[in-house]
């Protein structure tokens, strides 16, 4: 009987889970990205991805000694693929206070601003009263879209949402839309740099607000502490040896546009 007891003692040791001292270490990080808005990320002409957010997801994966797989999206804010772990973070996202209801990020990347945009001869500017009646295009689910629907469409500005960055900029061009609410950096790289968009500029100040926010992060699953933690250990190593200010320096983040 006694050995009958030992036999069966160590039959379910045999079976238990791996302690915490067992567990595996992290092998891949899986980002995802919506490869649409350059100079943050797109595809080059040979397919490939590029752009800040690119460089700044791979620099943290060599820092943490971890492959780099990029999930390419439609839209950013996509939580329910987040939440059925189809990937693990969503790069590159302001963390706005109703974001945050959902998932958890980790420290800011870098800052961003959100600018109302149109032509220079318009005479509008970003507020209600300025903008009543008139076409405003955003991006389908972004911030910027959930502050114009809450702010301006209560009091007459119509919103227009894009599926695609190149459609909605287009549509202003044609004159479909009257102005657009984008990040300063997206909209000089997609229009105001342009030949095309020498009679486009800011319209106003920069527009603030909770919604909006006003930096860049990765998204997490809120469970996963362990991961925004490594993610913000690698980006702090970053910053201390260099290779964070290296990577920001072409993108002109805080330099105005060339013509506005």
């Amino acid at each position: 009987m006694a050995l009958i007891h030992l036999c069966a003692v160590l039959a379910l040791l045999l079976s238990t889970p791996a302690v915490a001292g067992d567990i595996q270490p992290r092998r891949e990080i899986r980002f995802a990205v919506a490869a649409h808005f350059p100079p943050f990320q797109s595809r080059n002409p040979q397919g490939q991805l590029v752009g800040l957010n690119i460089e700044l997801g791979n620099a943290l994966c060599v820092q943490l000694n971890v492959r780099c797989i990029w999930v390419d999206q439609v839209v950013m804010e996509n939580f329910p693929a987040l939440e059925a772990r189809q990937f693990d973070a969503i790069m590159g996202m302001a963390p706005t206070c109703r974001r945050r209801q959902r998932v958890s990020f980790t420290d800011d990347l870098y800052p961003i601003s959100t600018r109302l945009v149109g032509r220079k001869t318009s005479g509008l500017t970003p507020n209600r009263r300025s903008l009543k009646g008139k076409r405003v295009g955003v991006l389908v689910r972004s911030n910027r879209e959930a502050f114009a629907l809450s702010q301006w469409a209560p009091a007459g500005v119509i919103i227009r949402s894009f599926w695609l960055n190149d459609q909605l900029v287009q549509s202003l061009v044609a004159g479909d839309i009257d102005a657009t609410l984008q990040g300063a950096v997206e909209i000089r790289e997609a229009l105001l740099d342009r030949a095309d968009g020498l009679d486009f500029g800011f319209l106003g100040p920069v527009v603030s607000s909770s919604l909006l926010g006003s930096s860049v992060a990765i998204a997490v699953r809120k469970p996963d502490t362990a991961l925004r933690n490594e993610l913000n250990h690698a980006l702090e190593q970053l910053m201390q040896n260099g290779e964070y200010q290296r990577i920001l320096q072409p993108y002109r983040l805080d330099v105005a546009p060339s013509r506005s």
